[in-house]
């Protein structure tokens, strides 16, 4: 299991960089929200997920450890039921440009567009 080596928020707590090895992942905070792992957003099972939509301008007030395997994100919007595992972090990091795209097709295909900041 791949764990970081750093976790670094950002100033205007919008982008969280994790390093795994010697390289870094910038991922936003509307990234991370839209991704969370919480069953709020993912379901219970395959084709029950979420969309989220509106997310553009969350930010990331609060990161606590839970355990030595993950952490819990704390965003502006008031979610914070997802625990963001090493695992999930590091396949959120490296599946970006996938998981991005997909995220901006599903929410093109249910009429919304997506503003950018």
């Amino acid at each position: 299991m791949q764990t970081p080596s750093n976790i670094t928020l950002n100033k205007a707590k919008n982008l969280l960089t994790l390093t795994f090895g010697d390289i870094e992942y910038p991922l936003t905070a509307e990234y991370l929200r839209v991704h969370s792992p919480s069953a709020e957003v993912v379901g219970h099972g395959p084709g029950q997920e979420t969309l989220q939509i509106g997310k553009e301008n969350v930010t990331i007030k609060r990161i606590e450890p839970t355990g030595n395997y993950a952490i819990v994100l704390f965003f502006s919007d008031g979610h914070d039921s997802g625990i963001y595992s090493w695992e999930h972090l590091y396949n959120l990091a490296t599946e970006y440009e996938v998981r991005w795209s997909n995220y901006l097709t599903r929410l093109k295909d249910a009429g919304h567009s997506h503003k950018q900041h």
